[in-house]
C-alpha cells in the first residue's frame, strides 16, 4: 500500500501560491531528501540506455493485491465514466470545432494551436517504444526495451541510416529519404497493403502524425539541397542529419517546453540544474515515471475533430473528421482521420495547427482531467499492440500497475512542491482503494494543470517533463546542447534572417506550407 501523508489541506489559492510564477516557484526538498527518494539510476548508476527505468524509490500509488483496484481502474476510465468529456458527436465534426460552447467539458486552450498535440506526440515516437510490456501486470521496467534510442536524435524518421535501413531511402539518391504522392500532396512511402515504410510505425496512427512525419522526410531533403547549393559534396547525408537534428532541438527546447511547461521551469531547470533525472552522460533513460504518466499529459490536449485542411474534398471544400471514428473502419478513404490509408484529400493543411498568421489556426484542448470522447474507443490499429481495452484512458491507468508508478502525492513531496490532497479529487470517493489520497500519477498531473488554469503542465508534471526532455539534450553526445551549446539556428526563416527557428519556419523550408501548396 502506497504510504499516504496527512491531509495538509491545500487549497485552491494555497496550491498556486506554492507553485508561484517565477522560476524559483518550484521550492526543492533538500538534497539529502532528495538522496533517499531518487534512484541510483537517475543519480548516476548506469541503467542500459535500452531499457527503462526509474526516478522515484517511493512505493507504488495502491496495494495491487485486491481484484476490485484494477476494476476501479477501469470504472475511472470507462466510457462515459468521471475522465470522458462527453463530447456530443452526433453533433458532427465541424459543429464541435466551430461551436466550442457544446463541449463545456473539454474546454479550448488559447494558448496553443492544434498541431502542439501531434508535434508531442511525433516526439515521444522518437524517444521511447515500449513493445513488450503486460498492460496491468506488475513489470520491472529495467527488463523491458525501448525500442527507440532515449534520445531526440529522429531515429524514428532515420531508422539506423541508408546502409542499415535502405528501404528508408530514395534509392536513386541515398542521400535523401524516400517520400511518395498521396493524390494533392505528398503521402508516407506505402507498401502495396497500405502500410507505411517509416522507422516508427505508430507515425501512421493518425493523418496528423503521418503529416507531421512526411514534412521531416521533405525538410532533411531540402536541407540535402540546401547543403549542395552551398558545395557540401561528400558526406552530405551526416552533415544534413546533424543539421535537422540540431534544429528539431531548438524547437523543442525554444517552442514545446516552453509552452507545456512554462517559460520559467525551462529557465529554472536550465539555470539550477537538474535535480532529480540524473544519468550520468551517454547514459540517458526513459523513466516510467515520464513514459507511463507525466508525457501522456497531451492526451489530454487532443481535439475531438479536426479540420485537415482547407480544400482536400473533390468539390474544394475542407476536409473536416473526428480523429477517430468507428464509421471509418475499413473504409479505402475514412471518414475519420485514422492512419494507413491514401486518397488524395489525406493530406494536412498546416494553417489550422501552427499560426501562419493567416487566421485560420484552431486552439488545442486544455490540460485538464477531462479526455476527448473519442478516445474512449480507438481503433485497435492505432494501439501498438493490436489489443484492448480501447479506452485510451483505461490503458494509461493500468499502466500505473504495470510500472509499479508511485502516487503523484507522494512524488510531489518528495520534490518539495505543494500536494494536492483528497479534497481535490472527489471525483475518486466512491472508487475507493485510497484513490484520492494516492491518485495514480497521470491523473494527478493533469488535475495539477486543471487547477492552475489548464492551460499548461504545474507542479510535479512541469518539472518531470522538463528534466526529462532537458536532461535527454544535455547528456546525449551528439546533441547541440552538449556539443556546442552556444549554437543557433542557421537556416533562413519565414521571415528571413537566421538565429532562430520555429515549426512554421521547419514547415516553410519543407515547403508543405500552405504559400508553397498554394492554399
Amino acid at each position: 500500500m502506497a504510504e499516504h501523508g496527512p491531509d495538509r489541506g491545500v487549497s485552491r489559492r494555497g496550491f498556486l501560491a506554492g507553485l508561484g510564477a517565477g522560476a524559483g516557484a518550484l521550492t526543492l526538498a533538500p538534497a539529502e531528501a532528495i538522496a533517499r527518494t531518487v534512484t541510483t539510476q537517475a543519480g548516476g548508476t548506469a541503467v542500459p540506455p535500452d531499457r527503462f527505468g526509474r526516478i522515484f524509490t517511493l512505493p507504488p500509488f495502491a496495494d495491487f493485491n485486491p481484484p476490485s483496484l484494477r476494476n476501479a481502474l477501469v470504472e475511472m476510465g470507462r466510457p462515459g465514466g468521471i475522465v470522458d468529456a462527453k463530447d456530443p458527436l452526433a453533433e458532427g465534426p465541424i459543429r464541435l470545432i466551430t461551436n466550442p460552447e457544446l463541449s463545456p467539458n473539454n474546454l479550448d486552450n488559447a494558448t496553443h494551436t492544434a498541431g502542439v498535440t501531434f508535434l508531442g506526440q511525433f516526439l515521444d515516437h522518437d524517444m521511447t517504444f515500449d513493445r513488450s510490456s503486460p498492460l496491468g501486470t506488475v513489470t520491472a521496467p529495467e527488463a523491458t526495451p525501448n525500442t527507440r534510442t532515449p534520445g531526440l536524435d529522429l531515429d524514428s524518421v532515420y531508422g539506423r541510416g541508408p546502409v542499415a535501413d535502405p528501404q528508408l531511402y530514395n534509392p536513386a539518391d541515398t542521400a535523401k529519404l524516400k517520400v511518395e504522392s498521396g493524390g494533392l500532396f505528398e503521402d508516407l512511402p506505402r507498401m502495396a497493403n497500405g502500410q507505411a515504410i517509416i522507422g516508427d510505425p505508430r507515425n501512421d496512427e493518425n493523418l496528423i502524425i503521418s503529416g507531421l512525419h512526411c514534412a521531416f522526410l521533405l525538410f532533411h531533403n531540402r536541407v540535402v539541397d540546401h547543403l549542395r547549393a552551398q558545395g557540401q559534396g561528400a558526406n552530405v547525408f551526416a552533415a544534413a542529419q546533424q543539421l535537422v537534428r540540431w534544429h528539431y532541438q531548438w524547437i523543442i527546447l525554444h517552442e514545446f517546453l516552453p509552452l507545456v511547461i512554462g517559460q520559467d521551469v525551462v529557465n529554472a531547470i536550465l539555470t539550477g540544474g537538474r535535480r532529480f533525472y540524473r544519468p550520468a552522460p551517454g547514459q540517458q533513460f526513459i523513466p516510467v515515471e515520464f513514459q507511463g504518466a507525466c508525457y501522456r499529459f497531451g492526451h489530454s490536449m487532443v481535439r475531438p475533430s479536426y479540420r485537415a485542411n482547407l480544400a482536400g474534398n473533390s468539390d474544394g471544400s475542407a476536409f473536416f473528421g473526428f480523429i477517430f471514428d468507428p464509421a471509418g473502419l475499413g473504409q479505402a478513404d475514412p471518414v475519420d482521420l485514422r492512419g494507413g490509408a491514401r486518397a488524395p484529400r489525406r493530406f494536412i493543411g498546416w494553417q489550422t495547427f501552427f499560426d501562419f498568421g493567416d487566421g485560420q489556426v484552431r486552439p488545442n484542448k486544455r490540460i485538464d482531467t477531462k479526455i476527448s470522447t473519442p478516445l474512449f474507443n480507438l481503433p485497435l490499429a492505432a494501439i501498438a499492440s493490436g489489443d484492448p481495452p480501447t479506452s485510451l484512458v483505461q490503458r494509461n491507468l493500468l499502466r500505473h500497475v504495470t510500472w509499479s508508478i508511485p502516487s503523484g502525492q507522494n512524488i510531489a513531496r518528495a520534490i518539495g512542491v505543494p500536494a494536492l490532497e483528497s479534497q481535490h479529487f472527489p471525483e475518486l470517493q466512491a472508487l475507493g482503494h485510497g484513490l484520492p489520497a494516492s491518485t495514480p500519477l497521470w491523473y494527478y498531473i493533469l488535475k495539477e494543470a486543471e487547477v492552475a488554469g489548464g492551460l499548461k503542465l504545474a507542479g510535479v508534471g512541469a518539472r518531470i517533463v522538463g528534466e526529462v526532455f532537458i536532461g535527454l539534450l544535455q547528456l546525449d553526445n551528439a546533441s547541440y546542447l552538449r556539443t556546442n551549446p552556444s549554437w543557433v539556428p542557421t537556416l533562413p526563416r519565414r521571415s528571413g534572417g537566421a538565429g532562430d527557428f520555429r515549426m512554421v519556419d521547419l514547415l516553410t523550408f519543407a515547403r508543405v506550407d500552405p504559400t508553397s501548396r498554394g492554399q
